[in-house]
């Protein structure tokens, strides 16, 4: 079966994101065997829309079910149209996510929220999901920080500089914690845009 998780990098072992609009990127997995492929998320930087937008990416991709931390209305209505599942999973990795999927241990909101109320009732909950998305990330991101070059699943972030002398050691340092930093606002960003949309959309 073939379904995407909503990712804050570009392959298993990065962070499931708890946005589904503004996420960094989607990984498809096929459950089957584990293959997967990765897509950065097109609609990220979009002013207004970016739910619906990214939603209908992932039906045109074929996912035949969705792993995220929440989504917003517009997006949701996407996926009823087209019969595709949505399933809350809590944090941890893209693979995680995937074999809680696969094991039967996440909750499809496909129902219990296709009434318009409910969703948004669903929506303030989420918000929840997001503040555990970040700290998840500041975690990471001390482990990243302990041993530099591990931040490869941080969106392709696999170009690393040989350390030739302390120089060069301070400057890769450098380097690593501002890709951190980067990735961190990144991610408050589209947290922040994410909600945004969603309180419009109740309007």
């Amino acid at each position: 079966m073939r379904i995407v998780v909503t990712s804050s990098g570009a392959d298993l072992d990065a962070p499931a994101s708890p946005v589904f609009g503004r996420c960094q990127a989607y990984v498809f997995v096929e459950t089957d065997d584990m293959t997967f492929e990765a897509i950065e998320n097109p609609a990220i930087g979009a002013a207004s829309g970016a739910g619906i937008q990214a939603a209908q990416l992932v039906v045109e991709r074929g996912a035949q079910a969705v792993v995220t931390g929440n989504v917003g209305p517009n997006a949701f209505n996407v996926f009823i149209s087209a019969g595709v599942p949505v399933y809350l999973f809590g944090g941890g990795t893209v693979r995680e996510a995937a074999e809680a999927f696969k094991a039967g241990q996440l909750q499809s909101i496909a129902e219990a929220s296709a009434q318009g109320g409910m969703g948004m009732g669903r929506g303030m909950g989420m918000g929840r999901g997001a503040g555990m998305g970040r700290g998840r990330g500041m975690g990471r991101g001390m482990g990243q920080r302990m041993q530099p070059g591990v931040g490869s699943a941080g969106q392709g972030y696999s170009r690393t500089t040989p350390t030739t002398s302390p120089s060069a050691g301070s400057r890769e340092d450098e380097v690593a914690a501002l890709k951190e930093t980067a990735q961190k606002l990144q991610e408050q960003l589209a947290q922040a845009l994410d909600r945004l949309d969603k309180l419009q959309g109740e309007t």
